[in-house]
């Protein structure tokens, strides 16, 4: 009687033993363990990488594109060096007949603005004075690109300046590599020159998927501007 009563134990014990519950919690641990080992690989590789990254240096990066929001990105730089009690400066080439949303909180903050001011290149249809107004913005650029107080410059929509050869390509690559050596410098605009691209030390190409001005939605501000 005591052998069959222990065989009905040992019976239910195998079977609790491979119940469907044991069986999902042994699967769930078994991932679990796998994922913590793929996640120390990977914090192992980024520990690596950021143990050789040691040296410190003005960057230079360049925001360019066809898509939107490179201008947004190099305003969101600024606001970052400016949060950490950075000294910043913003020269804006293009955009200067629109109400800037950045330009009106920065500036209470103390960056300084140069604004080339003749907006978009459609728009005056003059070269001549397109020029004149990008020489002024770009020796206004010289000036702070000199200045080892400014700690970072956003040189907004300069792409443009260089394609249409408003400024020379070889005036704006000797103010960069001329630059005080912890200054960083972000530039930002479509079709960015290659000696451009191959100066600077981080390139990033925003890439359009879908815009809705193409479906006919108009550029509003607090968003667009």
């Amino acid at each position: 009687m005591m052998t069959d009563i222990n065989k009905g134990e040992n019976n239910h014990q195998s079977s609790t033993d491979n119940s469907p519950e044991r069986d999902h919690d042994s699967r769930e641990q078994d991932k679990a363990e796998r994922h913590k080992a793929r996640q120390q690989k990977v914090k192992a590789a980024v520990d690596a990488k950021i143990a050789q990254a040691q040296t410190e240096k003005g960057v230079l990066l360049v925001l360019t594109g066809n898509g939107k929001g490179k201008s947004t990105g190099g305003f969101g730089n600024i606001t970052r060096a400016v949060g950490h009690g950075k000294k910043a400066a913003v020269v804006q080439f293009i955009k200067g007949n629109w109400p800037c949303g950045e330009r009106a909180v920065l500036e209470k903050v103390g960056v300084a603005f140069h604004v080339m001011g003749t907006g978009f290149t459609w728009e005056t249809q003059d070269k001549a004075k397109d020029t004149a107004a990008a020489q002024s913005a770009w020796e206004a650029a010289e000036t702070l690109l000199k200045d080892d107080s400014i700690d970072i410059i956003l040189l907004d929509e300069l792409t443009y300046m260089v394609s249409y050869h408003y400024i020379e390509l070889e005036r704006v690559l000797e103010a960069l590599k001329n630059r005080p050596p912890m200054q960083h410098v972000i530039i930002t605009g479509r079709a960015c020159h290659r000696a451009i691209i191959e100066l600077a030390d981080t390139v990033s190409e925003v890439q359009p998927i879908k815009h809705a001005f193409e479906a006919g939605v108009k550029a509003q501000i607090g968003f667009d501007y």
